[in-house]
């Protein structure tokens, strides 16, 4: 099976989170979201709509200066990392990393998890269009492939 990519044009905050809503439908268990953009993007929004959506948590704080948040009310728990702040990957040992294989990690500035990220998930890169976005989803791996095809 080849690569697949999907782009979604979103012209609003609420388009955004839609989206994000859309991907918390395909989640499974040991899911990786590599969330990608330059700040501001709309990484955080993205990820309230699919927190929402999937554990039914309306209150997403960013977790830029907790570094991770841990959402466990709904089907699997999410973790909800913002590595922006890390100063070194081994850091992520002490954050519960290690613990996200039974959930969901979904984790904005994921490029600082070094060899840590994992080489089997969901790319999302969002880009600034103007008042509005652009969502890139690039799948690594069947699954996600899978999972994709036909959204």
């Amino acid at each position: 099976m080849h690569e697949m990519t999907v782009i979604l044009e979103c012209p609003d905050e609420t388009a955004l989170r839609d989206a994000g809503a859309r991907i918390a439908r395909l989640l499974q268990a040991g899911d990786v979201i590599a969330l990608h953009g330059e700040l501001g993007a709309g990484k955080t929004t993205f990820s309230r709509g699919l927190i929402a959506e999937y554990s039914g948590t309306m209150d997403v704080p960013s977790p830029t200066y907790t570094l991770v948040q841990l959402y466990d009310c709904g089907p699997l728990p999410i973790w909800h990392f913002d590595l922006y702040r890390l100063k070194s990957p081994d850091e992520l040992v002490e954050l519960g990393w290690d613990e996200t294989q039974d959930g969901i990690a979904l984790i904005e500035w994921p490029d600082q998890a070094g060899d840590h990220l994992p080489a089997w998930r969901l790319d999302v890169t969002i880009e600034i269009l103007g008042e509005g976005r652009r969502v890139t989803l690039e799948p690594h791996g069947e699954g996600w492939q899978r999972r994709l095809h036909g959204f």
